[in-house]
């Protein structure tokens, strides 16, 4: 049985600018800068990753950004590259958010070229899935995950798949403080799994680490972080503040 370390991952999403940026970043370092029992991965908005990457130099904690564009250079307005993030030394890129696909309508298809790109890179993706409310309702929330996990992911070699991170976030349970039950969200983690067993074979699906990213707070984590395909959060809300974000690493370190 391989053992997985857990991940704990920040998206502070359109939040903070590079001063604050710093504040946080400072408080994080002071309090979990040396510890190696979690990864723990922060991910600015873009006008701060540079910044970012300074204070966190010399640390445990790693950089990661919110989003990126699969090509490498051109004529993209407002887009940022994987090059662009490697020159900074950024390690993770969240792609797919519900955000991204909901406000900016991006497709499994474009999802699945930044994953591509990210990965020639040596950016390991932080590739989101999950359903809506009404999806949920409908009873399809397997259906749109498998949909959304095997598009993101086709062309993706055995060899690669472990640098891959997949965060399952119900959508309704984004910012809303509704929070998948412990059961519901082990049930579709455990899903996933034996999707990308399928996909990829037995060993390699247990290299991978699944992420839960609906409303993760020092309160749910534990018995979330216990669950034996929950291998981590990717977190919004409670990466703003560092004591709550702490809170949130100390919980998945003491999952044994």
């Amino acid at each position: 049985m391989i053992t997985r370390k857990k991940l704990i991952a920040g998206n502070w999403k359109m939040n903070k600018t590079s001063a604050d940026a710093v504040a946080l970043v400072g408080d994080l370092v002071a309090t979990i800068g040396r510890q190696t029992d979690v990864d723990v991965v922060v991910c600015p908005p873009f006008t701060s990753i540079e910044t970012v990457a300074k204070a966190l130099d010399g640390s445990t904690l790693k950089l990661g950004a919110q989003n990126m564009h699969p090509e490498a250079s051109g004529a993209f307005t407002g887009e940022v590259s994987a090059p662009m993030l490697r020159a900074l030394f950024a390690t993770h890129v969240i792609l797919g958010h519900s955000e991204r696909r909901a406000y900016f309508a991006e497709t499994d298809a474009f999802i699945n070229k930044k994953v591509l790109a990210a990965l020639k890179n040596q950016l390991k993706p932080i590739l989101c899935v999950g359903e809506t409310l009404a999806e949920r309702e409908s009873g399809a929330t397997l259906k749109v995950v498998q949909t959304q996990l095997e598009a993101g992911l086709d062309g993706v070699s055995k060899e690669l798949a472990p640098s891959v991170v997949i965060a399952y976030e119900p959508v309704w349970a984004i910012g809303t403080g509704k929070v998948a039950t412990t059961e519901q969200a082990q049930e579709v983690h455990a899903f996933i799994r034996g999707l990308l067993t399928k996909l990829f074979t037995e060993p390699v699906a247990q290299k991978v680490r699944i992420l839960y990213g609906g409303s993760m707070k020092p309160s749910n984590a534990p018995e979330l972080l216990a669950q034996k395909d929950i291998d981590g959060g990717l977190i919004g809300g409670a990466a703003l503040e560092a004591r709550s974000f702490v809170d949130l690493v100390t919980a998945a370190a003491a999952v044994k």
